[in-house]
Parts: C-alpha cells; sequence; structure tokens
C-alpha cells in the first residue's frame, strides 16, 4: 500500500507541467547531492587518517617535552626556572587562515619554529634550552592537530546534513511530487474518457 501522501494541488495540465519540470531539477539536485556527499566521505577518511597519524606524533612531542621540561625544572629549580622563562622570547610564528573545501570552512593553522634566541639571564641550565625546542615542537604539532580535528568534524558535520538532504530528497520528496503527478495523470485521463463517452452519447443521440 502507497503511503506517500500527495501535493495538495489543483489536477491541471498546467500543473502536471509545471510538477514534472520540478521533479526533473530536483532529481539533479539529488544526483549532485550524491557526489558531494561521496567527495566529503573522501575527505573524511583523508582527514582522519592525518588526524590519527598527528595524534601520535602530537602524543610523543608532549611526553618529550615534558620530560625535558622536569628535567630542567629539577636542574634550575621552580623560581630560576619561572625568572629564566619571562625572559625568553617566544620561539614561534603561527598564522591563521580561512580554508574552505567544499564549502566546508575551517582555520587553516601555520606554525613555525624560529631559532631560539639566547636568555640574558645567568644560571641557566643547558636543558633549558633543549626543553624550549621540544615545547616549540610540541606547540607546532598541537597546532597542527587542532587544525586537523576542527577540520575533521567540520566536514562530518557537513557530510551528516548531506547524507540528511540526500535522504529527504530520495524517500520523502521526490516520491511525493511523483505520486501527485500520478494521481494528476490518472485524474485526467479518467475526465478525458467521460468527455469522450459524453461525446458518443451525444452523437449517437443526434443520429437517433
Amino acid at each position: 500500500m502507497n503511503t506517500t501522501k500527495r501535493l495538495k494541488v489543483p489536477p491541471t495540465k498546467s500543473t502536471l507541467l509545471n510538477l514534472k519540470r520540478k521533479v526533473t531539477f530536483l532529481e539533479q539536485g539529488h544526483t549532485l547531492l550524491e557526489r558531494k556527499k561521496e567527495l566529503l566521505t573522501r575527505l573524511v577518511y583523508e582527514r582522519l587518517r592525518q588526524y590519527r597519524t598527528l595524534r601520535k606524533e602530537a602524543k610523543i612531542a608532549v611526553e618529550t617535552a615534558y620530560y625535558w621540561l622536569g628535567v630542567t625544572h629539577m636542574r634550575m629549580g621552580s623560581h630560576a626556572l619561572q625568572q629564566a622563562a619571562l625572559g625568553a622570547q617566544l620561539p614561534l610564528a603561527v598564522k591563521i587562515l580561512p580554508r574552505s573545501s567544499i564549502g566546508v570552512q575551517y582555520p587553516a593553522v601555520t606554525a613555525e619554529r624560529l631559532p631560539l634566541q639566547p636568555v640574558g639571564l645567568m644560571g641557566t641550565e643547558t636543558s633549558f634550552d633543549e626543553t624550549r625546542r621540544y615545547l616549540a615542537d610540541m606547540v607546532v604539532l598541537l597546532a597542527r592537530l587542532g587544525e586537523a580535528e576542527t577540520a575533521l568534524w567540520r566536514l562530518l558535520e557537513e557530510q551528516r546534513k548531506t547524507q540528511k538532504r540526500v535522504n529527504a530528497l530520495k524517500y520523502n520528496v521526490i516520491p511525493q511530487y511523483k505520486e501527485t503527478i500520478h494521481f494528476i495523470n490518472a485524474t485526467l485521463e479518467e475526465e478525458e474518457r467521460n468527455t469522450l463517452f459524453q461525446i458518443k452519447i451525444l452523437r449517437e443521440r443526434k443520429r437517433a
């Protein structure tokens, strides 16, 4: 039993032609959305692989940086480490620009480690520079990981919305239009048969 609801439109020839044009347009839109969904799926898998790789690298970078921070803290002490950190310049250059893939916007993060500048403070330990290098490397990886994660989640959200639109067109909108077209066709054919029958009766009466 067909449970698709028809559109509430008058069963006329002009309505029929208009609905047929709209169905063609909707089917073209459905095809384009299917292609977009496939492209999004491909991008999601690419970003997912990138995200997993960066997450592993970032985990190692965080562990290494905090290891050296612990070594420096043990050798210099809290107070000397804080004083040295106040005199250190930021060894990073970070740029955040908007980027778009298939209409999905996300921030593109570019992080670059700069050469370490000497700290003009007596009493610093050699491990302090190692800690600065590893912390800078960690931040660069975390910035790249943040971009990959943001892009991944936004692509997944767009993929979900696109799939929802595809399903709506395939299972609701297009069947509704086609059912209405079928109903109007049947109605017009029935009206035409009734008209021909009436004409036949009138002709027979005229002959009689």
